[in-house]
């Protein structure tokens, strides 16, 4: 495994009153309560935006998961998922989203991260990833800002792309600077029907704009999103037989427990006081017409698979896949056409 300092510079996050720290942001005011208000908006199902399309439903015996997709104009796809863990406490379940050095274990698309800043009041810290992709994009790199709010047992967990000077930015990997992925956690009752809130629920938002055309974008997370998914609960099953071990916490997880207390108030002041557009109220004032990235032209499709072999790691794509992503490919140029 790659180690961090593969792709950042240790020189220019360490604390040493350079003239790059004069630029550096404040961990605390990157993540706000406006952001907070966009996360609930979208939880509640009142943030504007179009309606979401269904497009997979699967569980194993302690995991449910259920995912939608919807198109707005100008602006990559963007996904909902819900997915219900059996036996597992919203505690245990937010630190494990939370511990990046736990998720080496078991997110094979995590290639390195690293800390860059964080606020022991609020809890709000600073990542760097770096991401590998299976077979449709090259290495991506983000600069992650985030903070969790709780409201009894429920966590508002906000993960959102956020400028950075200090991490200068590199020709590769390129950095994806519009990415939002962000959770609502809570205790539910379990599908055993018992009437105990032994299961915990995930609800995920998530978009981000990869540089690549979005039906190819779409394409690929299509083919790997199961394939990705079902890791997860292996995953988390580790993560709370470590837990349960008495294995020490991780920075990252540390930092997990550190929320700011919400007021149930908060959200309705907030609400009505906040000026911000959020990106999906703004394309809800929109016409329905197709996106930019929704209108792929043929030889644009065509482009997109010669760049998707461009970009392979030797020996992770088969050819009978590259075969059947050229089919799918050329069926989504002929409904375009």
């Amino acid at each position: 495994m790659m180690a961090s300092t593969f792709f950042i510079d240790e020189t220019l996050v360490s604390s040493g009153g350079s003239q790059l720290d004069d630029e550096r942001p404040n961990a605390a005011d990157l993540v706000t309560e406006e952001d907070l208000v966009y996360l609930h908006n979208l939880v509640e199902m009142k943030d504007g935006g179009p309606s979401w399309i269904q497009m997979m439903d699967r569980s194993t015996p302690g995991m449910t998961y259920q995912a939608w997709r919807r198109d707005i104009k100008d602006g990559p796809p963007q996904y909902r998922t819900r997915t219900v863990f059996e036996d597992a406490s919203p505690e245990i379940v937010r630190d494990f989203f939370w511990d990046d050095e736990f998720r080496l274990n078991w997110d094979d698309m995590l290639a390195c991260v690293a800390v860059v800043d964080e606020c022991p009041t609020t809890g709000s810290m600073v990542v760097h990833w770096l991401r590998k992709f299976p077979f449709f994009c090259s290495d991506r790199e983000y600069t992650i800002g985030r903070r969790i709010w709780e409201s009894g047992r429920s966590y508002y967990c906000v993960t959102k792309g956020v400028p950075y000077p200090s991490i200068p930015r590199r020709d590769k990997p390129r950095r994806v600077d519009l990415y939002y992925s962000s959770w609502f956690i809570r205790p539910v009752e379990s599908r055993r029907g018992d009437g105990q809130l032994t299961a915990c629920e995930v609800l995920l938002f998530h978009y981000e704009d990869m540089g690549i055309p979005w039906e190819l974008a779409k394409l690929g997370i299509r083919q790997g999103m199961w394939g990705t998914v079902k890791k997860i609960e292996p995953g988390l099953l580790a993560y709370q037989t470590a837990r349960a071990s008495g294995a020490a916490l991780s920075r990252t997880a540390f930092m997990a427990q550190i929320n700011t207390k919400l007021n149930p108030e908060l959200l309705k002041s907030l609400r009505g006081s906040t000026k911000e557009v959020s990106m999906a109220e703004a394309e809800a004032e929109s016409s329905s017409d197709q996106s930019s990235g929704t209108n792929v032209p043929k030889m644009l499709l065509i482009g997109g698979l010669i760049a998707v072999a461009c970009s392979i790691d030797r020996g992770l794509l088969t050819k009978a896949c590259v075969f059947g992503l050229a089919r799918k490919l050329g069926n989504l140029g002929k409904r375009l056409s």
